[in-house]
């Protein structure tokens, strides 16, 4: 097997995503951002989560699929039909004309667009159509025919730029004297299909990170295609070859192109590469600047790499949770944010809230660096900022004291009567007004805005869901786990409502005969 020589850590800055294609009598195609154990139908990964939308949606409107939330068959008949179905963009299954037969058929169809392109698919409808108009099934052909149309019009943009045979990679790299970047062009049946950007930052070494980033690169990937294109070789390129072609199962064929579209890809692939490391470049820049200027601004020793800042929610029955998030480089750092419920707190107390969650992730901190790990809460913050004035900023700067933490730079976030951020406090009560620095002005109130809207995400979350399971544990025989399952497997309670018995009896913990009495229940309550 081939081992990659060095280590590097592959991350781009996308999640993956997917097309999901529902397992159910009436089968519904949607974009989705993870995939689920639902026994659904997944296509996929998508590493752009804008092509995954696009494709998805240009698969509805060339087969006029629903977009729309309504449950079929359960809402076939009932009410009118949605705005897209009367300007012909979707088949209306709502009105009760389309067979369950000719939607799957649609559906397949738009499977094998987004699979295959639109290869055969026009002969196949432009068949079918005939076929209907021989036995006189007048609204087939038109609906077959206005597919035909409807997929003429999604791929007329969609130009082939490679034989539509050919399955390939192109990857290029570029690099400046502190960074390196890889760029990867995904093509399937001619088309672009994805494209990913990978910069490795503190990276001088281009042939180390080229030697690296194919093996672990193509080695880690669920899809390895016949062709990889590449602007350069790397040393052990036959090794990896014949590594890619076990894994795949036949032969790949990794190589430079000299001329001819190929060569023409893997120009793009670098130009991608080179434009990217100036996006950061100049990205970096800006956000460096900032950062002088709030240590400038605040008297630190050095521009705060780690800034956490912190905001308590207090919640209607009395409890409450703090929210804390992270801005690393003058950037979110989302995959750091936390949330703390109190555990010490009775009632509302913002003061003793703030205390009890430092004095908490001081814990953490001495913990988690004993145990030698690195990251998360073991990393040190350059930065502390609490929402709120002088009395947050005390009670914050009390409860760290003889912490490791106890050093860490404290301020707090202060806003005017029309709720705009004002200036920075210190634990003295000096206020540093912002609106003569542009710059850090328009930093700390991003982070105050986010800050803020974290902490109150959780807490809307949780009271819709309390409202929503309410409602639902008003059914004899539903408490709240099962309410949570309900909500778990529909989304809302008006799906519950719109269920049929057998659609409810599928949802883990409720059988036919409760699925009868929430059925029943809802029923009733209409009436």
């Amino acid at each position: 097997a081939h081992t990659p020589k060095y280590n590097i850590l592959l991350k781009d800055d996308k999640g993956y995503s997917y097309i999901k294609v529902t397992k159910e009598e009436w089968p519904r195609l949607t974009f989705v951002l993870q995939k689920e154990e639902d026994g659904a139908e997944y296509i996929g990964p998508y590493t752009s989560s804008f092509a995954a939308r696009e494709m998805a949606e240009s698969a509805q409107d060339a087969f006029l699929l629903p977009r729309c939330s309504r449950r079929f068959p359960q809402d076939i008949g009932r009410g009118r039909p949605c705005l897209n179905a009367h300007i012909g963009k979707c088949m209306g299954v709502c009105s009760g004309r389309i067979s369950c037969e000719e939607y799957n058929r649609a559906v397949k169809g738009a499977i094998h667009l987004i699979r295959y392109g639109k290869k055969d698919i026009i002969k196949t409808l432009t068949k079918r159509m005939e076929e209907a108009s021989e036995r006189l099934e007048f609204e087939t052909a038109a609906l077959l025919r206005d597919q035909i149309a409807a997929i003429t019009k999604v791929t007329e943009g969609q130009k082939v730029v490679v034989d539509e045979s050919l399955e390939m990679d192109v990857v290029a790299l570029a690099g400046t004297p502190d960074s390196v970047c890889a760029a990867v062009l995904r093509y399937r049946h001619g088309r672009l299909t994805d494209k990913r950007e990978f910069v490795f930052h503190d990276r001088a070494d281009l042939e180390g990170v080229r030697e690296e980033f194919l093996a672990r690169y193509y080695l880690d990937d669920e899809e390895i295609p016949r062709i990889v294109a590449v602007d350069e070789l790397p040393p052990d390129a036959d090794a990896l070859q014949r590594a890619l072609g076990e894994k795949r199962g036949s032969e790949v064929q990794l190589y430079v192109p000299q001329r001819g579209d190929k060569a023409r890809l893997v120009d793009m692939a670098h130009t991608n590469a080179v434009e990217r490391l100036a996006r950061e470049r100049g990205r970096t820049a800006r956000e460096q600047k900032l950062l002088d200027e709030l240590a400038q601004v605040l008297g630190l020793a050095a521009a705060p790499r780690r800034i956490e800042s912190y905001d308590i929610s207090n919640w209607g029955d009395g409890t409450s949770v703090c929210g804390m998030v992270v801005f690393r480089d003058g950037k979110p750092s989302r995959a750091d944010y936390r949330r703390f419920k109190m555990k010490t707190v009775a009632g509302t107390d913002d003061y003793a809230s703030l205390a009890e969650t430092v004095t908490r992730r001081a814990g953490e901190y001495a913990a988690r660096t004993a145990a030698g790990e690195t990251g998360g809460f073991a990393e040190k913050p350059d930065l502390l900022l609490m929402d709120g004035g002088r009395g947050q900023v005390n009670a914050a700067k009390a409860a760290l004291a003889g912490t490791l933490l106890a050093d860490v730079p404290l301020y707090g976030m202060v806003k005017d009567n029309r709720h705009r951020t004002r200036a920075i406090v210190d634990s003295d009560g000096g206020e540093i007004a912002l609106s003569m620095h542009r710059g850090t002005f328009t930093f700390i109130t991003a982070v105050q805005d986010e800050t803020h809207r974290f902490a109150n995400a959780y807490r809307k979350q949780q009271m819709r869901q309390k409202s929503y399971s309410s409602t639902l544990t008003r059914v004899p025989g539903v408490g709240e786990k099962l309410a949570k399952a309900l909500m778990a497997r529909f989304g809302s309670v008006a799906a519950v409502r719109a269920a049929d018995p057998d659609a409810l009896a599928q949802t883990p913990g409720v059988g036919p005969k409760l699925a009868q009495t929430i059925y029943a229940w809802f029923r009733q309550e209409e009436g």
